[in-house]
């Protein structure tokens, strides 16, 4: 009996035993143009019985709860940002690994990871996470990987995978979905005796941000629309799409397609199609939102009566591996003379600056003060890294989520210092300062985040300098695979995507 069948009864009535499936994995986003480091303090872990919580499927009152005994290993996931250090990627691996050893035997193990974790000094930080993990759980154990659409899928990688699927919206809205989808299709297999299906893997030699890849619009909206018709298919288990993620410069990076089944003729076939239908729209794909460069973005809000007026300053967003600490929007905000004048408001949340906002503490509600605000992190880093000066008054200062933040106004513009990066994705996520009161909200964000669209009266995402800027031809990339789209648009007479079973 290995670890992946079901024991049959051993007497007339008698139960099977309960599977025993692991939880864990390792979850970064990380930016090699970020001079950011993340390290483990960057790092939420998590274990035992809080790492069961994290998901509604491991609740004793699930349907799964007959069938599962689910055993927590660690799982460690942190804001995105710059690579790794090293020593905290070899702490958190050597945990899991030794955890998962520990556990042994395993007949499944649900991989929550990201895919798009760089560490430094390494190429391919997820095939050698991965590469561990298999070694410690064996041979015998199925893996079923959960991964954001924007992680890199490289062939050694994939190959110690048995299931693996991602995110099928952008924004990600299907996340815990997803994480969902992977336990289940992993239960289902062990429970059924289905065992280790085919995997068909292909990469595309494409590479494009987030930004131009929104399910929101075609051609993305069509491609991930279509998984679920593939998967639906007889000898089809799962269809997962990768964009690749655009700010590390890796071989790996690139988009992938993966279709598992049991049928291996029909998955390399619709892997083939879906492949192919990406590499034929690479023209197509647009920016989510019109954009326009800064000074241009905050002209045309100034100008529009949309109220609020969202504009991304999409260069320096955490969330998407920025290092936050940028103040080249603030430097515009307060260039513009109806702005710095008070004719018109802004509100600029999300500067992280630990200096600035301890003299904020310092000082109090009302004070008056003179700061240098920004490039705490990303200072001697590049063109735009420099500090602003901004001279104005505390307005606010409170704690949002753990993290402290004080608000200081000059004109019409306040902007928000945090002690650390943080994301202002959510109404709840600005505290007492109400965005709804502004005429213009510049957030360090890409696309929209759901409840901040739906705030927008209108909106622009500007191309803004940072560590994760759109333009991905003036960050230089020097070690991607080429020739890669778009990079390159000649030099494809074969673009090699023909599937292989791993």
């Amino acid at each position: 009996m290995t670890p992946t069948s079901l024991p049959g009864p051993v007497g007339a009535g008698a139960p099977r035993r309960r599977l025993r499936i692991g939880i864990g994995g390792m979850a970064i986003e990380s930016s090699e143009f970020c001079p950011h480091r993340s390290s483990y303090e960057d790092f939420r872990v998590t274990r035992g019985a809080d790492l069961l919580a994290r998901y509604t499927w491991t609740r004793p009152d699930d349907g799964l709860a007959p069938l599962v005994e689910w055993v927590p290993l660690v799982h460690a996931v942190a804001l995105p940002g710059g690579p790794v250090v090293r020593e905290t990627f070899e702490r958190i691996r050597d945990e899991l690994v030794t955890r998962v050893r520990d556990a042994a035997p395993l007949d499944g193990l649900v991989y929550d990871i990201h895919g798009a974790m760089s560490v430094v000094g390494l190429t391919d930080a997820e095939a050698e996470l991965t590469a561990a993990v298999r070694e410690a759980a064996g041979p015998d154990t199925l893996i079923s990987a959960a991964m954001d659409l924007h992680g890199n899928v490289s062939h050694d990688f994939a190959r110690h995978l048995d299931l693996l699927t991602a995110h099928r919206l952008a924004p990600h809205e299907d996340a815990w979905e997803t994480r969902e989808r992977a336990a289940r299709k992993l239960v289902e297999r062990l429970a059924t005796g289905a065992g280790r299906p085919h995997r068909a893997w292909v990469q595309v030699p494409v590479l494009l941000p987030g930004e131009k890849t929104s399910t929101r619009l075609e051609p993305a909206k069509s491609l991930y629309g279509s998984l679920a018709d593939v998967e639906a298919r007889d000898g089809i288990c799962d269809a997962a799409i990768w964009v690749g993620y655009a700010w590390a410069d890796e071989p790996r990076c690139r988009a992938a397609v993966v279709v598992t089944g049991d049928d291996a003729d029909l998955a390399l076939e619709q892997a083939g199609a879906l492949a192919r239908r990406y590499w034929e729209a690479r023209h197509d794909f647009t920016f989510v939102g019109p954009t326009g460069q800064a000074d241009e973005c905050i002209a045309a809000a100034v100008a529009s009566t949309a109220r609020p007026f969202l504009i991304s300053d999409s260069g320096d967003n955490p969330t998407a591996g920025g290092a936050g600490d940028l103040a080249y929007m603030l430097s515009r905000l307060l260039a513009d003379d109806d702005l710095a004048a008070g004719r018109v408001t802004a509100l600029h949340p999300g500067i992280h600056d630990p200096a600035a906002l301890a003299a904020c503490f310092a000082a109090g509600t009302g004070a008056e003060v003179t700061l240098k605000v920004g490039g705490h992190v990303s200072a001697g880093s590049g063109v735009h890294a420099e500090p602003c000066e901004l001279a104005g008054e505390v307005v606010s200062l409170q704690t949002l989520g753990g993290v402290r933040a004080a608000a200081v106004r000059h004109g019409g513009v306040t902007a928000v210092l945090t002690e650390r990066r943080t994301p202002f994705h959510t109404r709840a996520d600005f505290g007492e300062l109400d965005p709804l009161g502004y005429d213009l909200v510049v957030v360090k964000i890409g696309y929209l985040e759901p409840e901040l669209y739906d705030m927008a009266a209108d909106w622009l995402l500007a191309l803004t300098p940072g560590g994760v800027d759109q333009d991905l031809l003036r960050l230089g990339h020097h070690h991607v695979a080429r020739p890669l789209y778009p990079f390159d648009d000649e030099g494809f007479e074969d673009p090699g995507t023909v599937p292989v079973l791993l």
